[in-house]
């Protein structure tokens, strides 16, 4: 079983606005309303791979309570802390003309302590039977930036592995916790260790890099590519993916998907290479729907075999 961590979890609003324009007056074409934060986003893609799983987080309010409804009615077990404060809601206006998306979001709930002590019980109690835990998403306010850190080292003394899926502090604190997986994308990669990728040399020396700070294995994603260090045997393998093209629609929450496919495949003791051709091809097919965290597995199952993933040496020092 598998438990996702989404403390900043929200009402999802995706628009269909074809041709959409600043300033102007539009009618959607289509209309989505999901339960969304990057934590629920991959116990949907789990759900759809077949891979047990439990969502828990914080919900507050109105809001709140529809997000526990959207979850039970897809059938994805929960188990949510109830909060006072009122959760957040997110729209984004999606144009397939453009194949651009523009995002709205809401800051989030702010969280007290005694109710963060309830989530950190919840997890305790929910890890009992766990896997993995992912931890995912942004912090709501009133939570301190060590929150993903103290909780990943309380895991690791009690042999639960971690994942977790953060930026900025939260990332770093969360790295040097000694997550047993970090997959940041490109940008928070970028930021984690201070400087810009522009060729695979520079992918090769953030993976070896954020390593070295401490996160057992690591996976960052980019449009058009992935860069992977996993250990094994007490060897550092590191693997570059290259995305198939295709014509996207959205790819809100395709990052989402690819580490929901990467966690299912290494549970069936897949190698890390063909974990990785798998990752990538459902975070490719996620691009062809609308919504977070959907996608349709037997199109990610035909891109598999278009997922060029290599083996690569070391960056020389």
């Amino acid at each position: 079983m598998i438990v996702t961590v989404t403390l900043n979890a929200a009402i999802d609003r995706t628009l269909t606005v074809p041709n959409f324009q600043l300033g102007q007056r539009h009618r959607a074409s289509q209309g989505l309303t999901l339960a969304g934060g990057k934590g629920i986003n991959v116990a949907r893609a789990l759900k759809l791979l077949d891979i047990p799983v439990v969502a828990t987080g914080l919900a507050g309010g109105l809001t709140g309570t529809r997000i526990v409804e959207e979850l039970t009615s897809e059938a994805i077990l929960n188990d949510f802390v109830r909060i006072a404060d009122e959760s957040r809601t997110s729209t984004a206006v999606v144009d397939p003309t453009t194949a651009t998306y523009t995002e709205i979001n809401e800051w989030g709930p702010h969280v007290e302590p005694d109710e963060l002590a309830m989530l950190l019980d919840k997890i305790s109690y929910l890890a009992r039977g766990a896997d993995m835990v992912v931890f995912a998403g942004t912090l709501p306010r009133g939570v301190d930036d060590s929150f993903y850190a103290d909780a990943i080292r309380e895991l690791n003394r009690r042999h639960v592995r971690t994942v977790l899926d953060a930026e900025g502090p939260p990332l770093r604190l969360g790295v040097e916790a000694e997550a047993f997986l970090v997959t940041p994308n490109q940008r928070e990669a970028e930021g984690l260790v201070g400087q810009e990728f522009r060729d695979d040399e520079d992918y090769l020396m953030a993976v070896d890099r954020i390593a070295d700070m401490g996160a057992r294995n690591v996976l960052v994603t980019a449009e058009s590519r992935s860069f992977g260090l996993f250990r094994e045997d007490r060897k550092r393998h590191r693997f570059r993916a290259l995305v198939p093209r295709i014509e996207p629609v959205s790819a809100v929450g395709s990052g989402d998907v690819l580490l929901a496919a990467f966690i299912a495949t290494r549970l069936g003791d897949r190698s890390f290479e063909e974990s990785l051709r798998h990752a990538v091809a459902a975070g490719a097919a996620s691009t062809l729907e609308v919504g977070a965290g959907r996608f349709e597995p037997r199109e990610a199952s035909r891109l598999t075999k278009k997922v060029d993933v290599r083996e690569l040496e070391p960056v020389a020092s």
